[in-house]
Formats: C-alpha cells, sequence, structure tokens
C-alpha cells in the first residue's frame, strides 16, 4: 500500500502539473489574439521571422504542440502560406524549452536575506495562487481575469512539481535503479522519452518530471540525453496526430515538417554525441555529470535550439520534402473541392477566440458577397431570363445554406473558448448578421422561383410594370451597396443611413402595389401574373427590411445602449425624425419617385 500511495503522490502531482500548465496557457492565448495578428502582419517568406515568432507564441501559451496546431488552422484559414508556416514550427521547438527554464526556480539556493528567496518554488507558487484568486475573486475585467488565470495556474503548475518531488524522493532507490538502466541502453532510453511523451501528450511535463528526479535523487548526463531527444519525437508524433484531423494537403504538410525536422533533428544529435564520445571529445567527466533540475534545463535547451539553428538555411528543403510527401491534389479535384474550401472553418483555430473570429468574419463578408451576387442575378432574371443562369442561383443559394449552417456551429462551438466580453460581442453580433444574410440569399431565390415559373408558363410582366419595378431593384441595390460597406468595416456612421433609404423603398413598394393593382382592375395584367409580381415586390421589401436588420447589428455592436433594444430604437428614431435622418429621407425619395413621375410623363 505504501507503493500505491506514493506513485498516487506522484501522479496527483503530474495531474496538477498538466492542469496548471493548461490553465496559463489557455489564459495567456485568450489574450494575446490581437498582438498575435498583429506579429502575423509582420510575418514574411523569410524563415528567420517565421522562426522567432513561432518561438515567442510557444514561449507565451507554453505549448509547442498548440502553437503548430494554431500553425495549421492559420494556413488552412489562408493567414499563413505553407512556407511561411515552416520557420514557426521550428521556433515552436525551442518556445517549449523556456518551460523548463522556469521549472529550474526549483533547484534555487538562497537564504532568507536575499531576493531571490521570494523565487523559490515553495514561495512564488502560493504567492501566484494568492493573487491569482484575488484577481478572480475580488476584481473584475477580462484583464484582471486573464492575470488570474495565468497566476493560478503558474502557482498549481509549480504546487504539483513540489508534489512530485516530494513522491519522488520517498521513491528514490527504485527510480534511482530504473534510470541506471538507461545509462547502458540508450534506445531504451530513447524508447520510454517517447512513449512516455505519447501517453502524457507534453513535453514539457516530462522534461519537468525529469527535473524533478534529478532535484530528487539526481541524474546523469548519459542517463538522461537519450530521454531527452525521445522526448521530442514523442511530442512531434502527437501533435502530427492531432493537427491532421480533418487538414488539407498544405495543413498536413505543415504538421509534417514538425516530423520530419524532429526526426533529422534527433538523427543528428544521435550522430554528433557518438562521435563527441568516441573521438574522446566528450570525456567522462561531462558523460558522468551530475544533472540538477537546471543541467537538465540546459540540456534540453540545447537539443532543441542547436537542431533548429543548424537546419534553419535549409527551411526550404525541409518543405520541398513534405510537398513531395504530400503533394497537392489533382486539379480536377481541386475544383471539386473549391466549394468545400469556401464554405469551411479550419476547427484549429478555435481555441484562438481572436483568429477564430475573424476567419469567421472572413466567411460572412463572402457569404454578404455571395448574397448580392444572387440578388443581382435574380434582377438580371426579372428583365432577361436564362436557364442556366436560374441554376447557378440555385447552385449558390445552396452553398450558402450550407456555410451558414458551417459557420453557425462552429460559432457556437466557439464559445467554451471564448473569455473575453469584446469577443462575446463580436459573436453575438457574427451570429445575428449570418442569419440576415441567409435570409436575403432565400428571398433572392423566392423571386428567381417565380421567374422560373413564369418563364416556364411562358407569360411576361407589362412593359410598364418592369419599367416601374427597375426603380424599386435599383433602390434595393442601393440599400445593399450600403449595407455592404457598414458590415465591411462595421461603420456606425455607414449603418445610420440605411435606416431612410429603407423608409424609401417601403414607400416605392407601396407606391408599385398600387399601381399594379390599377392595372389588373383595367385588365392591363391577369390575376395570375399579377400574383407573382405582388410576391417579387414583397420579397424586394424584405431584403431591404433584412438590410435595415443588419444595420442594427451594426449600431448595437458599436453601442451597448442599443443592444437589445433595437425596435424601441427604431421607433425613436421615426418618432424623432431628426434632421439629418429627414434629409436623408427626402433626398432619396425625391430622387426614386422623381424617376417615377417621368416614366407617367412619357408614357
Amino acid at each position: 500500500m505504501e507503493l500505491y500511495y506514493k506513485i498516487t503522490a506522484l501522479l496527483g502531482g503530474l495531474a496538477m502539473f498538466l492542469y496548471g500548465m493548461r490553465i496559463m496557457g489557455d489564459g495567456l492565448k485568450r489574450s494575446s489574439g490581437g498582438a498575435m495578428k498583429a506579429a502575423l502582419a509582420r510575418v514574411t517568406n523569410r524563415p528567420a521571422m517565421g522562426f522567432l515568432f513561432g518561438m515567442l507564441v510557444t514561449c507565451m501559451i507554453q505549448s509547442s504542440t498548440a502553437t503548430i496546431v494554431l500553425t495549421v488552422g492559420l494556413v488552412g484559414a489562408g493567414f499563413l502560406t505553407f512556407a511561411q508556416s515552416v520557420g514557426i514550427v521550428l521556433g515552436a521547438n525551442v518556445g517549449t524549452a523556456i518551460t523548463a527554464q522556469i521549472i529550474r526556480l526549483m533547484d534555487l539556493n538562497a537564504g532568507q536575506a536575499s531576493i531571490l528567496y521570494f523565487f523559490k518554488a515553495d514561495n512564488l507558487a502560493p504567492t501566484a495562487l494568492i493573487i491569482g484568486i484575488i484577481c478572480l475573486m475580488f476584481l473584475k475585467g477580462d484583464r484582471t481575469t486573464t492575470l488570474g488565470n495565468v497566476c493560478m495556474g503558474f502557482g498549481i503548475l509549480f504546487m504539483g512539481l513540489i508534489f512530485m518531488s516530494s513522491a519522488v524522493s520517498e521513491m528514490g532507490d527504485s527510480l534511482a535503479g530504473l534510470l541506471t538502466a538507461f545509462e547502458d541502453n540508450y534506445f531504451l532510453g530513447f524508447l520510454s522519452g517517447v512513449l512516455v511523451t505519447g501517453i502524457i501528450q507534453s513535453s514539457s511535463a516530462v522534461v519537468g518530471i525529469l527535473q524533478s528526479l534529478a532535484s530528487s535523487v539526481g541524474l546523469t548526463f548519459s542517463g538522461v540525453f537519450a530521454v531527452i531527444i525521445g522526448v521530442n519525437i514523442g511530442d512531434c508524433l502527437t501533435t502530427f496526430l492531432v493537427s491532421r484531423i480533418g487538414a488539407r494537403p498544405e495543413q498536413i504538410r505543415t504538421a509534417l515538417v514538425h516530423v520530419i525536422y524532429n526526426i533529422i533533428a534527433a538523427s543528428m544529435l544521435a550522430i554528433v554525441l557518438t562521435v563527441l564520445r568516441v573521438t574522446g571529445v566528450l570525456g567522462d567527466s561531462i558523460w558522468n555529470m551530475h544533472l540538477n533540475s537546471g543541467g537538465v534545463a540546459n540540456v534540453h535547451g540545447i537539443f532543441r535550439l542547436a537542431p533548429a539553428l543548424l537546419l534553419l538555411p535549409f527551411s526550404g528543403q525541409l518543405a520541398a520534402l513534405a510537398q513531395r510527401i504530400v503533394p497537392d491534389k489533382a486539379s480536377a479535384e481541386e475544383e471539386l473541392e473549391e466549394e468545400d474550401t469556401f464554405k469551411e472553418l479550419d476547427r484549429h483555430l478555435l481555441t484562438n477566440p481572436a483568429l477564430a473570429l475573424d476567419q469567421a468574419g472572413e466567411l460572412i463578408m463572402k457569404m454578404a458577397e455571395t448574397a448580392r451576387h444572387n440578388y443581382d442575378a435574380c434582377v438580371d432574371q426579372l428583365f432577361s431570363y436564362e436557364d442556366a443562369r436560374h441554376a447557378r442561383m440555385e447552385s449558390r443559394e445552396d452553398m450558402m445554406d450550407r456555410m451558414a449552417d458551417s459557420a453557425g456551429r462552429y460559432l457556437v462551438d466557439l464559445s467554451p473558448y471564448i473569455s473575453s466580453e469584446a469577443d462575446t460581442n463580436l459573436q453575438n453580433y457574427q451570429i445575428r448578421v449570418l442569419a440576415s444574410l441567409e435570409r436575403i440569399g432565400d428571398h433572392a431565390i423566392n423571386i428567381a422561383s417565380d421567374l422560373h415559373s413564369l418563364h416556364n408558363q411562358k407569360e411576361a410582366f407589362s412593359e410598364s410594370a418592369l419599367k416601374q419595378i427597375r426603380v424599386l431593384t435599383d433602390a434595393v441595390s442601393q440599400t445593399m451597396d450600403m449595407t455592404l460597406k457598414a458590415l465591411e468595416t462595421r461603420d456606425y456612421q455607414a449603418a445610420r443611413t440605411i435606416e431612410p433609404m429603407e423608409e424609401v423603398v417601403d414607400a416605392l413598394t407601396d407606391d408599385l402595389r398600387s399601381r399594379h393593382i390599377d392595372r389588373m382592375t383595367r385588365g392591363d395584367c391577369d390575376v395570375l401574373t399579377g400574383i407573382r409580381y405582388d410576391n417579387i415586390l414583397t420579397n424586394l421589401e424584405r431584403v431591404s427590411d433584412l438590410c435595415s436588420d443588419l444595420a442594427l447589428a451594426v449600431l448595437a455592436f458599436n453601442r451597448s445602449s442599443i443592444l437589445g433594444r433595437e425596435h424601441r430604437y427604431l421607433e425613436d428614431l421615426h418618432k424623432e425624425a431628426s434632421r439629418e435622418y429627414s434629409e436623408m429621407f427626402r433626398k432619396e425619395y425625391d430622387r426614386y419617385f422623381g424617376i417615377l413621375e417621368e416614366q407617367d410623363k412619357v408614357s
């Protein structure tokens, strides 16, 4: 039973370490989206820039796996090219070594009179936990919540290390015997590093265990170097399996570069160490040197940094090898998947809300352009019908429905990862915009369906009816142009101009409906054709109404006082009828009704 309790203590400490690292990494990751976007703009095809970026991001979020999975997502989303990702992958391998350097604080030896005494793990951990709980429970705001999560994660991480060190010290004889076996069987040490890292899925955690062992029972360089090389391989294999789920060829290549690099790096290290040992350059004094926690961190850091610097100039060759192993799809297959590429959102970005929302925003704007395209097509059908155009419209509408479904599920699945109020507001805004754009597409296809039936029945609208409805379609087109402009920049002032224009469209619709009823009573238009004409008027008016809804979404996004009381805002807007509103309405009203008056004079 005693052994059981010791193992439980060791595994419990490991669990605390992993959980603390996850909390700290998540807090840093969720707060770094804006900075990451700014840094991405600076990443060019120069591998050195990507290398520094990958190293910096991994230092921030404390996980090379998370960085590479994120990079795979960025490649899939089009933020990065495959060539740019290679340098980032190499940098991520180096950045993860910073965790081991933090853990070496466990070995800090300082008296109470020294300032360094504060940084000892058993002092720093409770201090971080106290700061974290104060931020989370007594302070408000996104920044203090992030700081609280980071401090709590940091404190739990070190408490886990303290538990592990305590458990390891009580199992010293058993562990010492196990490690002695690695000193004589490097291949076994290598395999143990690969296997344990694959199970735990964190190279930092495995190196942390080694550091705890070094602090408690002592390790030698010969007993640990093969394990550390194996840790690097186990880390990249886990990342590759995670990254290729649902990935496209360029994303699989990005994950594969990580594997190729680590295999080459491990081979280089094994060859260099063997040569140095055989030639006597690596003497017994170094080979059998006892390492503490800092020594393990330094070996790990050198094993990460040296191969990366040596292989960085050959990043192009690494990319070419990955390209050869995972070739592009044939052009015919690319054409078949073009639509899927257009509508799919990369789930590798879900853990970084800022980037995920950016990707969703780009898709939403593409949907807005597609909705506008289908509206223009239905107007063209009204004046010059083509069967091929109708088929294209139906295809685009089907694609928009699937895009909307995919984007909607993506935004909902993003919810657990969102912690800031700003990201929540943007998420809610995007969901509202998404629904309105899909409905605009529905109304465009409704118009197309009425025109398709009319064409099949060999019926047509009168010349005067077409001239008059042209005025309405032009007004709706202008409303859509104004709406897309407001959506693209989420511009508050641009959104304010849409409601007066929507009122003009309502007035035009009522006027055209009265004119058409008059034509039917005179016998200039039959009832069935008249019903289809009225349906088209209704759908055009609804497109304009949805533009108003989109404008309200932009206004509410910019002004929290409008959010939740949009209808009251519209009522107040119509009642007050400010000078600015009245002038905008009168200008467009006179313009379009003036065209109708000119038509009346000609007829």
